[in-house]
């Protein structure tokens, strides 16, 4: 079945793809696990199960309009892990998604987690004062679609050196992200600027790789990815000359290949 019921009942959408060693993909803020498509396909060709799932209230998962904070979409993570039966797995996590391994990892513990990667990671941000926040989601609230049409652009890369996308993959992500509902992309938008995970950093026990893009335009690699892998203990770090937020998309080549044999490793 496509669906995985967490602890307070909510059904969350679930691809499950392949056979090998495995690897759960969760995707950044306001997306679904559609993103990841263009890894899912060609790894799971490749040998490897690959396991991506619809945060709440994202895609076709239910939006119970609730649980939007790092606790409960952490025990999300550990319900599709228990259901898909997932031991020794490598998680793949996207911008907002960093944080939900690692509080995954400060209240579940790593017995089922082989080696984690944080691409374009809002790890390590500093916190911002409460009025930016404020700002920025009242802009979401009053057009939403406006403010995805503007920067789906740079998201992707589109204009850069060696990003080769198309209109049509630009028009795809935006499309994918105004599927989140209103209430998921605020109160996730909320809890990503103003949890601070310096703490739980040091105790990450597994093997971890960061990649981040030097012209992600979202997230900067400074403020980030920069500082995260000074925290997280033998962490290993990987910067993409013209990577942008979205380099799974522009350099899937290259990201494919690195995360083949990382997990692999």
């Amino acid at each position: 079945m496509p669906f995985i019921e967490t602890t307070d009942g909510t059904a969350l959408y679930c691809k499950d793809w392949g056979e090998g060693p495995a690897l759960a993909f969760l995707a950044g803020w306001g997306l679904s696990s559609d993103f990841w498509q263009y890894q899912l396909a060609p790894l799971s060709d490749l040998g490897l199960r690959c396991v991506a799932y619809d945060r709440r209230g994202h895609g076709r998962s239910d939006d119970p309009g609730r649980g939007f904070e790092y606790d409960t979409l952490a025990d999300d993570l550990a319900a599709v892990l228990e259901a898909r039966q997932l031991h020794d797995v490598t998680l793949v996590a996207h911008s907002m998604g960093g944080g939900e391994v690692v509080r995954y990892l400060t209240r579940h513990g790593s017995e089922r987690v082989r080696r984690v990667v944080l691409v374009a990671t809002a790890l390590g941000m500093p916190r911002l004062p409460p009025e930016v926040g404020d700002a920025v989601r009242a802009m979401y609230a009053s057009d939403l679609a406006g403010w995805a049409r503007a920067n789906a652009p740079a998201f992707v890369g589109a204009g850069l050196p060696g990003c080769d996308v198309s209109d049509e993959l630009v028009d795809w992500v935006l499309r994918d992200i105004l599927r989140a509902s209103l209430r998921a992309i605020l109160d996730c938008n909320r809890a990503m600027l103003e949890t601070d995970f310096v703490s739980e950093l040091g105790t990450v026990d597994v093997p971890a790789l960061l990649i981040h893009g030097d012209t992600d335009a979202s997230i900067p690699l400074e403020a980030s990815s920069a500082v995260a892998v000074n925290l997280i203990p033998g962490a290993r770090l990987s910067v993409y000359e013209h990577g942008p937020h979205g380099l799974m998309l522009s350099h899937r080549e290259r990201f494919n290949e690195e995360l083949l044999a990382f997990a692999k490793g």
